[in-house]
């Protein structure tokens, strides 16, 4: 399996940024997809999840109400609003291995490439 998140940029605080999650390789819709990011210097954290048909989705407490997941039968989306400096990150998506855990970034099977979101003050 193969993924790759793009959309990544630089905006500044209070903008808006939408990523997106392309899987290749594997039925892409048959699995729950998440997305987490790292800051410099700190651990990898999650952000939100989504189930494979998309009627539940998670959040982390940091970005809910902000940060919306969603999904088409290709592409995992991740709509970011009201974006502050804290939120600068490399983010990336992966494929949820199964089980009912889905913030822990272990029970993700596949990892893409990040991109790159820095929010200036």
């Amino acid at each position: 399996v193969q993924l790759q998140a793009y959309g990544g940029g630089l905006v500044q605080t209070g903008d808006s940024l939408r990523l997106s999650c392309v899987a290749s390789g594997r039925p892409f819709a048959n699995y729950d997809m998440g997305w987490f990011r790292q800051a410099p210097g700190k651990e990898r954290e999650f952000v939100a999840a989504i189930s494979r048909t998309g009627s539940r989705t998670y959040y982390a407490d940091s970005v809910k109400g902000r940060f919306t997941i969603s999904r088409d039968k290709i592409t995992v989306y991740l709509q970011m609003n009201s974006l502050k400096s804290e939120d600068t990150a490399v983010y990336y998506c992966a494929l949820h291995g199964g089980g009912s855990y889905y913030t822990p970034s272990a029970a993700y099977d596949y990892w893409g490439r990040g991109t790159q979101v820095t929010v200036s003050s």
